[in-house]
């Protein structure tokens, strides 16, 4: 089953996290100094924030997490689908988590990964540079993991 991922670059991570914990009654399941990750059933999302990389505060990117291989083939074919630039950063380690992923922009600039989590990380990770994914490079600001 197929998890909604929303990332959000906030100031203040220690009143971040305070609001999320009470607005999803729950408390993270990861925290670290500059991140930390709420892993929700209801609604099914897997919500983080953090204050990587300096970015300015806002949505950061939005994804779509898989549970197994199979998934994670089926949500590529559709971004393949999707008539935008692909970009497939294959086996990686971002946020806090080793995954394989690729990236696709909306119209609107807006990056989305598509990601199947195969284990943890000590480390934040690094991500790629999102601008060869969107229409209008000097649009976009997202960037993820550093």
């Amino acid at each position: 089953m197929k998890r909604l991922h929303v990332h959000v670059a906030v100031s203040d991570l220690e009143a971040s996290t305070r609001f999320y914990s009470a607005l999803f009654a729950a408390e993270p399941t990861v925290v670290k100094a500059d991140y930390a990750k709420w892993m929700l059933e209801d609604p099914r999302v897997n919500f983080a924030i953090s204050t990587h990389d300096g970015a300015a505060p806002g949505l950061s990117h939005l994804g779509i997490q898989v549970e197994n291989a199979d998934e994670l083939t089926e949500v590529y074919g559709r971004l393949q689908k999707a008539d935008r630039p692909v970009l497939d950063e294959g086996a990686t380690t971002c946020c806090y988590a080793k995954s394989t992923k690729s990236w696709i922009a909306d119209p609107q600039n807006i990056a989305w990964e598509t990601f199947l989590t195969t284990g943890d990380a000590v480390d934040y990770g690094t991500g790629p540079e999102l601008s060869r994914i969107a229409a209008d490079p000097a649009a976009t600001g997202q960037r993820c993991c550093g």
